[in-house]
């Protein structure tokens, strides 16, 4: 092994043995809790889903479950998370889970990310945090790692360029702890070093929420969930404090979606 892999691994790991973080969802190997991390990860804080992980498995403790729920209920068990497209994929993943694979969740990324809401990383994560397996995947902090250490000082590096990195250096005999240690330590790196991130070709600065379309998604799926029954427009709109036209426009798009269902000019959070 080139000495430059084995001085990386060693830093990488003695970081992790100092300063390893400890997740709920990192002391289980039950699939189903795993792909309900996964889901959950998403583009959310750590933080934000401690808080919310375990809650979520106790009112939804296996795929019959979370496949049979109410959308209303899923919805209100997510309140706080955010990106609630993640919380209907999962739903739908839970039902491809139990009529296409059995009730079993397999190890095959191809077979993984046919469902929505499963990209390149979650479909090869989820067997590797399940059963072990040795795959190549990047995330945000896996990015940030390699980009610190073989590329400094480098610009508009794309992910083709990192892969053959995560690939050659990756430990296949533990490889669900080794990623472990590399997410912990490019955690580690946001804090202390200017993000190493920004000089990806892939790093997009995050839009602010306030005023977003994705917060009046939030506010008018909560009002929804807070009716007794349906609501018409101009109902929904006074009470988000939002014009007739731009509530309008996001129930279309949350109708499409498969989040509401409209009878008679009202609308209500969709039964599936």
């Amino acid at each position: 092994m080139p000495m430059e892999i084995e001085s990386f691994r060693r830093e990488v790991l003695s970081f992790y043995r100092r300063q390893g973080r400890t997740f709920p969802w990192r002391s289980t190997q039950n699939p189903y809790e795993i792909v309900v991390s996964e889901f959950m990860l998403q583009q959310t804080r750590t933080e934000l889903v401690q808080k919310k992980y375990l809650p979520f498995l106790a009112a939804f403790p296996n795929l019959e479950t979370l496949a049979k729920a109410p959308l209303s209920v899923l919805l209100a068990h997510w309140k706080g998370l955010g990106y609630n497209r993640r919380a209907l994929y999962l739903k739908d993943f839970a039902r491809h889970a139990l009529t296409r694979w059995e009730g079993t969740i397999p190890a095959d990324p191809v077979l993984l990310q046919q469902c929505r809401g499963i990209g390149p990383y979650t479909a090869r994560a989820i067997p590797t945090f399940t059963y072990d397996i040795p795959n190549v995947f990047i995330e945000t902090n896996i990015r940030r790692v390699f980009l610190h250490h073989f590329f400094p000082g480098k610009e508009g590096i794309h992910d083709r360029e990192i892969l053959p990195w995560v690939e050659i250096t990756l430990d296949r005999e533990h490889p669900r702890e080794w990623y472990y240690a590399l997410m912990d330590y490019g955690a580690y790196l946001a804090k202390e070093f200017p993000n190493p991130n920004r000089r990806s070709k892939h790093f997009l600065r995050q839009a602010p929420f306030e005023g977003s379309q994705r917060q009046l998604r939030g506010r008018i799926l909560s009002a929804l969930l807070q009716a007794e029954g349906a609501l018409d427009i101009e109902t929904l709109a006074s009470r988000v404090s939002l014009s007739f036209e731009e509530a309008q426009r996001v129930l279309q798009d949350l109708s499409t979606e498969g989040f509401v269902a409209e009878e008679a000019g009202a609308y209500r959070i969709r039964d599936h």
